[in-house]
């Protein structure tokens, strides 16, 4: 066999070897950010099992405030409906929706001192609360891994085999804020910034998290300039 067949058969061998890097790094990728949406889907999920505890609560002290717990049954309806279709972009509407009504309805409870005296009410708020800081966190978790993943595909020499091998980019998860049309935290829905109370994660430049141990992220950062651990 001459130097060309060679030069031939290397060629190939390497094309196969970076075929089967890039697709065992797109997998691992993907499965990583299927894993950040999972925990997003949890906490999301909790929050809508917390959701008729609150209104049976406040309900027997609210009874003027129809419209408001009205407006809370039908968002966390229509958040759970959303949640059923899997889609991060109808899901984040819904969701939103949701905690504007629940800021409306802390809000109005303000108005109610013997309801906020109750353990029962002030500890679902709470619960409600901690459930919203790690939605926030696992937010920009995933959020982070989908640009991670997208940026892969989106790349070359990546992009001319990623669609053929099947991978497909993923929807960020866009979701409130949490503020008032003032700008101030509304009560009951006092965030955190969740990243600060997470070791091992610092957050980019885009509001995404990433692992401070993965040294590409640690790079990233770097020139970013955002601090390290």
């Amino acid at each position: 066999m001459g130097i060309g067949g060679w030069i031939v058969i290397a060629v190939v061998v390497l094309l196969v070897v970076w075929l089967v890097f890039t697709y065992n790094r797109l997998v691992t990728a993907r499965n990583r950010t299927q894993e950040a949406w999972s925990e997003i889907d949890v906490e999301l999920k909790r929050r809508h099992d917390l959701i008729p505890n609150l209104v049976n609560t406040v309900q027997g002290y609210m009874g003027h405030e129809r419209g408001t717990l009205e407006a809370v049954t039908n968002a966390r309806a229509a958040a759970v409906a959303a949640g059923a279709t899997g889609d991060p972009a109808k899901i984040g509407q819904a969701e939103n929706m949701l905690s504007q009504s629940l800021r409306s309805l802390f809000a109005v409870s303000e108005n109610y001192p013997d309801l906020k005296a109750i353990s029962a009410f002030t500890n679902l708020q709470e619960t409600l609360t901690a459930t919203e800081d790690k939605i926030e966190f696992s937010r920009r978790f995933y959020n982070g891994n989908v640009r991670d993943y997208n940026i892969s595909l989106q790349t070359l020499p990546t992009s001319l085999i990623a669609g053929v091998l099947g991978f497909k980019p993923f929807a960020f998860f866009q979701a409130d804020e949490g503020r008032g049309a003032g700008g101030e935290l509304q009560p009951g829905l006092r965030r955190q910034r969740p990243a600060a109370r997470f070791r091992g994660f610092r957050t980019s430049a885009d509001g995404g998290l990433v692992r401070t141990s993965d040294p590409v992220a640690l790079t990233r950062l770097k020139f970013a300039g955002a601090p390290r651990e």
